[in-house]
C-alpha cells in the first residue's frame, strides 16, 4: 500500500491521519511481510496486534498466522476498514484502546502458541511496553515498532545515559533484541524521528515473581527519579523517604555490597533487585 493509495484511502472515507494518536501507517507491503519474517511469526500462531492502521501489517501477519487478533483506537478507521472489506477472514478487528483493553481475552486460552506484533503508537509506546509485561507469562513474545529514542532507552546498559527505569524492569523480565532499524520514509504521514523493531521474549524464568513486580518498578522509578543525586538522595526525596531514613537506606546499601555514593545508573538491573527486596525485607 503505498503512500498515494494511503491518502486515497483517508479520503474516499473522510478521514485524515491524527497526529495524537500516533498514526504513522506502513507504506510498504514487502516491508510488512519482512517485520513478520523478524518477529519469527509462523503458521500456527495466535497474533494479537495493536494499533491496526490501515492493515498493511495485518495483512502480512494474516498470510502467515492461524488467526490475528487486532486492536484499532480510530472509530473511523475501524468503520472504512470493515465497510471496505479490508482484512482477511481470519482477522478479527477490535475497536478498543490498547490500555484498557481485556488484552488477556485477545490472547486466549487455546493451545496456539500468541505473539504480540504492532506497530506500536509512538506516544503511548512506554505504558504498553509496560503492560506487555503483565502478560509475558501468556505471550511467547513480542515484536513491536518503536521510535528509536524509545528503543535505545529499552536496550540501554548501565552507564549510559539512557539507561532508567524502563531498561532495568525489561532487563529484569525479558530478553531484547534489535531487529532492524527504518527510515521515516517507510510511514505516511512522514514522521520527524527514526523507527526501530524490537524483539522481546520473556525470561524463563523471570528474575522478578508476578507478585512482586509492582513494588519492584515502584522501586525503581523511585531510583531514578532524581538521576543527578545518589541513590540514597533519590530513594529519600520520593515517597520511599517516608519510609526509609537515611541511616536504614545505607546500611541496606551496604548489605548488597553496594557503594554508598552510587548512583542508580551505574548499577545492574540484579543489583537493583536485590536492594528493592532488602528494602522489602527490612521495611
Amino acid at each position: 500500500m503505498s503512500a498515494a493509495e494511503i491518502k486515497a484511502f483517508l479520503a474516499r472515507h473522510g478521514l485524515l491521519a491524527h497526529r495524537d494518536l500516533g498514526q504513522n501507517f506502513l507504506v510498504d507491503d514487502s516491508l510488512a511481510a519482512r517485520l513478520v519474517d523478524l518477529a519469527g511469526v509462523e503458521p500456527g500462531d495466535r497474533v494479537v496486534e495493536i494499533g491496526t492502521g490501515l492493515g498493511v501489517l495485518t495483512r502480512a501477519l494474516a498470510r502467515r498466522a492461524q488467526c490475528v487478533v487486532t486492536l484499532e483506537i480510530d472509530a473511523g478507521i475501524v468503520r472504512a476498514l470493515r465497510a471496505d472489506a479490508a482484512l482477511p477472514d481470519n482477522v478479527e478487528l477490535v475497536h478498543a484502546d490498547a490500555l484498557e483493553a481485556d488484552l488477556a481475552g485477545c490472547i486466549g486460552t487455546g493451545e496456539a502458541p500468541v505473539r504480540l506484533v504492532s506497530n506500536l503508537p509512538y506516544h503511548v509506546s512506554a505504558p504498553l511496553l509496560r503492560r506487555c509485561l503483565d502478560f509475558r507469562n501468556q505471550l511467547r513474545d513480542w515484536s513491536v515498532m518503536l521510535q528509536s529514542e524509545v528503543a535505545t532507552r529499552l536496550l540501554a546498559r548501565p552507564g549510559s545515559r539512557d539507561y532508567g527505569s524502563l531498561s532495568v524492569l525489561h532487563g529484569l523480565t525479558v530478553t531484547l533484541s534489535k531487529a532492524m532499524d527504518l527510515s521515516p520514509n517507510c510511514f505516511f504521514p512522514v514522521p520527524k524521528v527514526d523507527s526501530t523493531f524490537v524483539r522481546i521474549a520473556p525470561l524463563k524464568p523471570s528474575a522478578v515473581a508476578d507478585d512482586e513486580l509492582r513494588g519492584v518498578e515502584r522501586f525503581v522509578r523511585a531510583a531514578f527519579a532524581k538521576r543527578r543525586k545518589t541513590l540514597v538522595n533519590s530513594l529519600r526525596a520520593g515517597a520511599l523517604g517516608t519510609e526509609h531514613s537515611a541511616d536504614e537506606l545505607k546500611a541496606a546499601l551496604s548489605r548488597c555490597a553496594i557503594e554508598p555514593r552510587a548512583r542508580a545508573e551505574s548499577l545492574e538491573p540484579a543489583q537493583l533487585l536485590a536492594l528493592a527486596r532488602e528494602l522489602r525485607g527490612a521495611g
